[in-house]
């Protein structure tokens, strides 16, 4: 069983790797699609932010998915590789597509896919945290278009009388730190959905490591109120190696073909993108990074036109983001049948 748990926590760490790859392309798109930094540039310059967040904010994400989605009396290690396994199947579904679809919907689904599977809609423990997260898989782009839209329309307004180089010039620098700051905002939220997996991981086996010493004893955790050092380090390092390698097929779907910006619109987009997802984390609340600059970048282009929006193509990244939930769980759910007659706990 040690064994066990040490390769479901190298699962949740490449999970979140995954992540970095399929997630963080939301923090390279626009300055790639607005051409202020080359994709090698990007992502070093999003890598770098994601793991700067590993030293500044809470930990209440983390907080919120170990303990406020299933009943921790439900939670073994079979529904957490279970849950693991679902997500990542789903989100490499959809990265091989190109479709934006939100990793962290993706591990909450494959959580509770897993957890139905073994007890049960009981082992759902329905109140706050899953109100908040399913709610904001409307408020989050609604609000990210309304900030993007209204930061974009206070910029306008100031420069109107600016020439659109000059424009260009003052916001290509202003771009690279709207750019940072959503890099910032995706590491804090996402790396710690990855630690609170990995929380309750060691919280539901506890009992296995309790007496043990050396090496095994950093396995051992009483409970989630705390996040172990070195879960934090491993989430924050992976989803920023994630980042170096990139999601380009995301990127140019994200970047462009939802609508076209200058630099201008970039720092509108992602400077209205992160104040979202900086107050969800403040809050404790799991949000998607992906739904969030999307609506964003929606909102940032209907300042132009509303045909400036490729609605259709918006319309489809939408119904991938209703069915991720479901389809994750369904996944994770199937794992832990095939699990649990493999694998006796």
């Amino acid at each position: 069983m040690l064994t066990y748990v040490v390769v479901i926590v190298v699962i949740a760490v490449g999970f979140d790797f995954i992540n970095g790859f399929h997630d963080s392309a939301n923090s390279i798109a626009t300055i790639v699609g607005t051409r202020v930094l080359s994709p090698l540039a990007a992502v070093l310059w999003a890598a770098t932010f994601n793991f700067v967040a590993a030293f500044v904010g809470n930990t209440a994400v983390a907080k919120a998915v170990s303990g406020g989605f299933v009943d921790q009396h439900i939670v073994d290690a079979n529904v957490i590789c279970a849950a693991l396994v679902g997500a990542i199947i789903w989100n490499l579904f959809t990265w091989f597509y190109g479709i934006p679809s939100s990793s962290s919907h993706a591990l909450i689904g494959g959580f509770a896919g897993a957890a139905i599977a073994k007890g049960g809609f009981a082992a759902l423990t329905w109140g706050t945290k899953w109100i908040q997260t399913l709610s904001f898989i409307v408020i989050s782009p609604t609000l990210g278009m309304l900030v993007g839209f209204l930061l974009m329309a206070l910029v306008l307004n100031l420069f109107q009388k600016a020439s659109p180089r000059r424009v260009d010039k003052v916001f290509r620098p202003g771009q690279l730190a709207s750019s940072a700051l959503l890099s910032f905002a995706h590491g804090q939220n996402d790396a710690q959905k990855t630690m609170g997996i990995i929380v309750g991981l060691l919280v539901a086996t506890q009992g296995y490591f309790v007496n043990e010493t050396g090496f095994w004893h950093h396995f051992y955790l009483a409970d989630n109120k705390q996040v172990p050092w070195w879960v934090e380090m491993a989430a924050y390092t992976a989803i920023s190696l994630g980042t170096l390698f990139g999601g380009w097929r995301i990127v140019r779907t994200m970047g462009s073909r939802i609508t076209r910006l200058r630099p201008v619109g970039g720092f509108a987009a992602e400077g209205g993108g992160a104040l979202v997802i900086l107050a969800a984390t403040k809050f404790g609340i799991p949000v998607s990074t992906t739904h969030t600059i999307t609506g964003s970048i929606v909102g940032v282009g209907a300042t132009n036109r509303l045909s400036a929006v490729r609605w259709g193509l918006a319309s489809r990244i939408v119904w991938a983001w209703v069915v991720t939930i479901p389809a994750a769980g369904a996944m994770a759910a199937i794992g832990y049948l095939l699990l649990s007659t493999a694998i006796k706990i």
